[in-house]
């Protein structure tokens, strides 16, 4: 079992593909997999944002072709993913993270594991002066509207996929889907509540005090390369 103080390693993907995100998640995955015993695989955290990408998890009925074909016409790449919850957008100006992470060295509590990223979230709100907060529905909200999608996968113990804060995302992709299968309720950005524009890099550091902060933890640069393009 790792240290409950080992640190985990941050690894800045940029602007990536969400294709090419998710052989990134894999590559970290298999780490912990073939990791020695005696020598357990560091945890990370994957920051990245994506092209214009619509994604559906596991809990979606099968998604009708001729919406995808829709959704693709608009410019937007679309993915089935393993992760949880239902359809959601993904974009320039939105923060994602996936954390790839073994819980052994945590809890071993899926439940515990998404209300400790929810609020992650919520306290990068708090930070901002935002008062965001949970609801019998997923993710983190502003009122009736959310700001950040959370979705994950856990095999094993070792997590993949994990939340999407809107930062200063175009909103307007939102209004071709029923975001993560909501009815009734809209979505929101840091910058929307604000009233400025607020950046990606700035909202990072933020972010990583917050996750320290809930998950006991010290996060650190690492100089791992992500995979060259396929």
């Amino acid at each position: 079992m790792q240290s409950p103080r080992a640190a985990v390693q941050l690894v800045q993907l940029g602007r990536i593909s969400y294709s090419q995100a998710l052989l990134e998640q894999q590559r970290f995955v298999q780490r912990h997999r073939n990791r020695d015993p005696s020598r357990p695989a560091p945890d990370a955290l994957l920051v990245c944002e994506h092209p214009p990408v619509y994604t559906i998890g596991i809990r979606q009925a099968p998604y009708p072709a001729e919406e995808e074909r829709r959704l693709a016409l608009l410019g937007a790449e679309f993915f089935r993913t393993n992760r949880g919850g239902l359809i959601t957008f993904h974009g320039p100006g939105q923060l994602v993270c996936y954390p790839v992470l073994d819980l052994r060295g945590f809890r071993k509590s899926l439940r515990w594991y998404v209300g400790q990223l929810e609020q992650t979230v919520i306290g990068l709100c708090g930070q901002l002066g935002i008062e965001a907060s949970i609801s019998p529905d997923t993710g983190v909200w502003v009122g009736d509207n959310k700001i950040c999608a959370i979705g994950i996968h856990c095999g094993r113990y070792i997590t993949s996929h994990g939340l999407a804060l809107n930062v200063n995302t175009d909103l307007s992709w939102f209004k071709h889907i029923v975001p993560c299968g909501i009815v009734g309720k809209g979505v929101t950005s840091v910058s929307e509540e604000l009233g400025r524009a607020v950046t990606v890099e700035e909202l990072l550091p933020r972010l990583l005090d917050s996750f320290s902060e809930h998950f006991g933890r010290d996060v650190t640069r690492t100089k791992t390369p992500p995979l060259p393009p396929g």
